[in-house]
């Protein structure tokens, strides 16, 4: 049923914002040299790698292979701080929710060296399709400024917030229903758009 109302809301949504995906598209274009999209591999439901698609709001030219941002990241375009502000940057990821990489609802994807770190009973978060949004998304809806305020983001990323989004996204493992996940998508506009 999940898979159902995704695919459908995926596609609907999709139509409906094309002009404004086309209209974004063109000021990633032309607001810094490099491709409209930012493609990276995540790792999916059951441990399956897949492309993630997002708008990119970096510049390509940067030399940092870290995968931590924080507010005031020079790495960031202008245009890139409004699309990450309101995460119109995340539109994209409809195309991946469409091909059932994703889910509307779920835990983020990560990247392969911390979707490594789950043990134990840990690893069932990887049984559940990852998000566009979820519930450690929305306690974390700030998270950019969260870190930028650490004298260490990194550490505080992997001992403090890592934790607490697995411990979230399990509890989300044995508690999920359509009715929550409708509850988490009206939360994530409301907190987006205040």
């Amino acid at each position: 049923m999940k898979r159902l109302i995704d695919f459908i809301m995926s596609f609907t949504a999709l139509i409906l914002l094309s002009p404004f995906l086309l209209f974004i598209s063109i000021l990633v274009k032309i607001s810094s040299d490099g491709s409209i999209l930012f493609v990276q591999e995540r790792v999916g439901k059951n441990g399956i790698l897949f492309k993630m698609i997002k708008f990119r709001t970096m510049y390509e030219d940067h030399n940092n292979n870290n995968t931590i941002s924080v507010k005031g990241d020079s790495r960031i375009t202008k245009l890139g701080y409004f699309l990450r502000k309101y995460k119109i940057d995340e539109l994209p990821e409809l195309i991946n929710v469409l091909f059932g990489d994703m889910s509307f609802v779920g835990p983020r994807p990560d990247v392969k060296g911390y979707a490594d770190k789950l043990k134990g009973d840990h690893r069932k978060i990887l049984k559940l399709r990852p998000g566009i949004t979820g519930p450690a998304s929305i306690k974390f809806i700030n998270e950019e400024l969260l870190l930028s305020q650490q004298k260490n983001p990194k550490f505080y990323n992997d001992n403090v917030i890592y934790p607490e989004k697995v411990r979230i996204n399990l509890d989300y493992f044995y508690n999920n229903s359509i009715w929550i996940d409708f509850k988490i998508i009206f939360a994530t506009i409301f907190r987006i758009s205040n």
